[in-house]
């Protein structure tokens, strides 16, 4: 290995560390699965999952290039239709590295008013933040009320999330496949569910089959409190994700995602459909 590869290995590292260790502050229970899942062994990450809009500075393509510098190169697309969002996949060349999953919000398909809202918002971020690998795990960099928050949850939780939490890893994702106790997904949610851990239920317990090569499951979003220009209010922040995958030949793993299964994924920080659990 060269000196460049040493130093660039050396960087993801820490890019990666810093990005878990802001995580774990919005999502301690994290750090509890470790303990259930791990029993203080290490816990391999299939894929960390980010938010944007698609609005510059910050568009979905720009956030890549952070990681395309790290050596990460684009994979599928995906679209949400009822959600309004696109996705991308990023691998790495190094396997043991997690894939990146980022998505973003299509702004000009909602109404006027989440657009003025989102755009004043995003109007705040000074364009030269947005350079640094760190912007990734620099949380919100705007002021917002209550009440516009409010205004954006009714209408996107995706938006209303992004308003509250910014710029960070909205989940990270325990691989099933390297867990060494566990031979299924169906006993990493039991062992979840006997050690406390409420589960997403949205399009049942486990999204997607071995039909599709990729199982996944998550807890409900951590709630923490946030600072708001007027009150502070609790609200659900991050989650943990769990991803079984199946090969799609003789020793070669699907590596993509399912649409379909995402789309159910993303309403762990969804308050309402908390309550409907």
């Amino acid at each position: 290995m060269s000196q460049a590869q040493v130093e660039t290995t050396e960087q993801v590292t820490e890019f990666f560390n810093n990005l878990w260790q802001d995580y774990i502050k919005l999502t301690p229970s994290a750090a509890k699965v470790h303990e259930v899942l791990g029993k203080g062994r290490e816990i391999i990450n299939d894929h960390v999952a980010f938010r944007t809009f698609n609005i510059a500075p910050v568009r979905l393509a720009t956030l890549a290039q952070h990681f395309e510098a790290m050596g990460y190169r684009a994979c599928e697309d995906y679209h949400f239709e009822a959600k309004k969002l696109v996705a991308k996949h990023y691998e790495h060349s190094n396997p043991a590295l997690p894939k990146i999953f980022i998505s973003e919000l299509l702004v000009e398909e909602f109404s006027d008013s989440l657009q003025t809202i989102v755009r004043n918002l995003v109007a705040q971020i000074d364009p030269a933040a947005v350079a640094s690998p760190d912007f990734l795990y620099s949380g919100a960099h705007w002021q917002i009320s209550s009440t516009d928050y409010e205004q954006l949850l009714a209408e996107s939780e995706y938006a209303a999330w992004m308003a509250a939490f910014g710029y960070r890893a909205n989940h990270f994702t325990v691989n099933v496949n390297e867990l060494p106790d566990y031979q299924s997904l169906e006993q990493v949610n039991q062992t979840l569910k006997e050690a406390g851990f409420k589960l997403n239920t949205s399009g049942g317990e486990i999204k997607g089959s071995k039909e599709v090569f990729l199982e996944q499951s998550s807890t409900l979003a951590d709630h923490t409190l946030v600072r708001f220009s007027d009150m502070e209010k609790t609200i659900p922040s991050c989650f943990y994700e769990f991803a079984k995958r199946y090969e799609i030949a003789p020793n070669r793993l699907y590596t993509g995602f399912v649409a379909a299964s995402a789309d159910k994924i993303f309403e762990s920080t969804n308050v309402r459909a908390e309550q409907e659990m």
